[in-house]
């Protein structure tokens, strides 16, 4: 494919502007999704969840102007992972503090990761069918919390309705994804994050909505709250390690799908300074109190569409998310997004999800074993049925092993690697 602009190119101020816009509507799109969804989670109050977007949004910001210069040096989106956003499910029950220093030594041990090098020797146990089971079973993992966002009982509109809305909306956006394409397919999301809200206010009124919520003090609220308290839960440190191996497994890949469109130099020394710098900020995110960010893989589209691969065309994509990060007018209007509309969006997300782990599991269909379908059904499996069990089902086992065996991912992912070694016999 013949690019207009290359890595290192300078595109005219104008058009690195627009095609800055560009990725940042994607970046935006994402951060909506994931942040309103654990904000929500953690917090009754709308003031705190608006907070707690601005500060994804900040980590975002900086994480992408550090990647773009010290970092891999690549044209790729930093955004909330989804992968911890099912650790954070796993681990209700657990305070906050515990949550986020769990996440904090997450982001420190991926920084280790990044900088020893070690990653290469734990990728060897992370086969085909070991990240076919990551990527699956973060889609249904997260089911449960898909469903309670698409029938939202607090938002006064009946659970048919509000199903049927979602279905409607997601079959909608299955039909633009399959007709549009170029830079609109690429942001099909954000499309359906305005048109989503508008239509469903339009048909169910929301007259307790909450507003913009611009009198909120700018700087004095973003930095009020940083110190984490430090405390420790073994159990729930190990579920987050494993969450936070995938993380990097997920870099790595999107590092490497960049680098088979775009055949850059020095690959390693990109690999060890973007898994660095990811895991800094994942340790800084800790601190923040928020998700932390991993790179999308939706990068090789958006270069694609926009024939410019030149990482510069970021910078005006991490100022636009550093303002609105310190913009509450703006934030509040993100969270005003309906949660019908972002259950609806979230469940297309995970159908790509879905997608693409079958694309890992397939891709070798020549090889594809009986047993390779056994290792992967077994294991998702296994972990759905954790993921919808009752959290009170898991009440009575040791604060040790209830964040543990209490994840269906974790759970998933370790009958996964068990299962892998015991039934794909490999020839030598």
């Amino acid at each position: 494919m013949k690019l207009q602009y290359g890595l290192d190119d300078k595109p005219p101020l104008m058009k690195s502007c627009l095609i800055g816009l560009q990725w940042a509507a994607i970046l935006i799109c994402s951060t909506i999704i994931l942040g309103k969804v654990v904000g929500t989670l953690h917090f009754q109050e709308p003031l705190r969840q608006i907070l707690y977007l601005q500060k994804i949004l900040f980590i975002c910001a900086v994480t992408l102007f550090c990647q773009i210069f010290w970092g891999h040096r690549l044209p790729l989106l930093p955004g909330p992972a989804a992968v911890l956003f099912v650790g954070v499910i796993a681990s209700q029950g657990f305070g906050l503090n515990t949550i986020y220093t769990s996440m904090m030594i997450g982001g420190i041990f991926i920084t280790f990761l990044g900088a020893s090098g070690l990653l290469k020797y734990l990728r060897r146990c992370f086969t085909p069918n070991v990240i076919a089971v990551v990527l699956l079973l973060i889609a249904f993992t997260i089911a449960p919390t898909i469903q309670n966002l698409i029938v939202d009982s607090k938002s006064g509109v009946g659970p048919l309705s509000n199903l049927g809305f979602a279905f409607s909306l997601v079959f909608v956006m299955l039909l633009s994804y399959r007709f549009l394409h170029g830079i609109w397919q690429s942001t099909l999301i954000i499309w359906a994050v305005i048109a989503g809200s508008l239509i469903y206010l339009l048909i169910f009124p929301d007259p307790g909505s909450r507003g913009l919520h611009p009198d909120i003090p700018w700087f004095r609220d973003f930095f009020r709250q940083m110190n984490i308290q430090f405390s420790i839960a073994p159990g729930l440190l190990i579920s987050f390690l494993f969450c936070y191996i995938a993380l990097a497994i997920n870099d790595l890949g999107s590092i490497q799908a960049v680098n088979e469109m775009l055949h850059v130099d020095d690959m390693d020394g990109r690999i060890t300074r973007g898994l660095f710098t990811t895991g800094l900020a994942n340790t800084a995110a800790g601190l923040l109190g928020v998700i932390g960010p991993v790179d999308y893989s939706v990068s090789p589209g958006v270069i694609a569409a926009t024939r410019c691969a030149s990482r510069f065309t970021l910078i005006p994509t991490a100022g636009v998310m550093f303002l609105m990060a310190f913009s509450p007018a703006a934030t509040g209007f993100m969270g005003n997004v309906p949660s019908v509309v972002i259950g609806a969006i979230l469940a297309y997300v995970m159908m790509t999800q879905v997608g693409a782990g079958l694309m890992v599991a397939f891709e070798r269909a020549k090889d594809f074993r009986f047993e390779d379908g056994l290792v992967i059904g077994v294991s998702i499996l296994i972990g759905t049925l954790i993921a919808f069990l009752p959290g009170e089902i898991f009440s009575n086992l040791s604060p040790f092993l209830r964040p543990i065996l209490g994840n269906g991912f974790v759970v998933g992912v370790i009958s996964a690697l068990v299962m892998d070694q015991l039934l794909s016999i490999r020839e030598e």
